[in-house]
């Protein structure tokens, strides 16, 4: 059980704070219709991350990424290009996209001092049928974890919602990341975990933003990260998937703020 301590440190937000921060999340969905006509066989990760960066500068606003993390080895993109076995935090590089591959794109923004954040999973031209199921079933547990948020759940329904149905389906469900509060800070408690139990976690109350996104591997949910300290890739080597949105719980359930 959460003590009052913890209970103390998550923030709620304001209604002039959620606004903005929808300001922030409508600037994150823009920029992927921008990037989505770019998706395609040929066109390289640090083409996209560029387009990106151009995009969100236009706008006034800062990638939330860029030079992110330690000061000993900031985070070098505007965007997380993560491709097929990365799970997580691929660095854009000059890799070209190929028919039949998967891009997990990130993208995050900081806006008139507030954070937006989400990540969407693209196919590139024809591929698998095993791929597209696991893409599939990926997006379909981030909606059946947005179906658990209502004032009085917990935060466990949310990760019990994503890992039965992701288990049930044969796919590995990613521990060691996870969803988080969001605000004035890129990461805020609480922490959202994509695995769980029913009613056990934190209580959701109406004014928490935080983000929900789950990421499910065509295999085991083992994963290792490579010597350059960000690129999370599946043990097995086999494909990964995530899509994520940043929300707000609302009296009645919840609002997504990077529509």
């Amino acid at each position: 059980m959460l003590g009052s301590d913890v209970m103390s440190r998550i923030p709620l937000k304001s209604a002039r704070e959620i606004e903005t921060m929808r300001r922030a999340g409508g600037l994150v969905a823009e920029t992927f219709r921008v990037l989505e006509p770019y998706v395609q066989p040929g066109v390289t990760l640090k083409e996209l991350d560029r387009r990106a960066e151009e995009f969100i500068r236009g706008k006034g606003a800062k990638p939330a990424y860029l030079g992110y993390g330690p000061r000993n080895n900031p985070f070098p993109g505007t965007i997380c290009a993560s491709v097929n076995e990365v799970i997580c935090h691929g660095i854009p590089d000059d890799r070209e996209l190929r028919d039949g591959d998967i891009l997990g794109m990130d993208i995050g923004v900081l806006l008139d001092g507030y954070y937006g954040d989400a990540c969407t999973t693209y196919t590139v031209g024809q591929v698998s049928d095993e791929v597209r199921a696991l893409v599939d079933t990926t997006r379909a547990c981030l909606q059946a974890g947005l179906d658990e948020v209502r004032p009085g759940a917990k935060t466990g329904d949310i990760g019990h919602a994503i890992q039965s149905l992701a288990e049930s389906r044969g796919y590995g469900v990613v521990r060691e990341y996870t969803g988080h509060g969001i605000g004035k800070r890129l990461h805020e408690d609480p922490t959202i975990y994509h695995w769980g139990v029913h009613h056990t976690g934190l209580k959701l109350q109406p004014g928490m933003v935080f983000t929900i996104e789950p990421m499910i591997n065509l295999g085991t949910p083992e994963t290792r990260l490579l010597a350059d300290g960000w690129t999370v890739i599946t043990a097995d080597k086999k494909p990964s998937a995530q899509f994520e949105h940043t929300l707000v719980v609302t009296p009645k359930g919840y609002d997504i703020l990077t529509l």
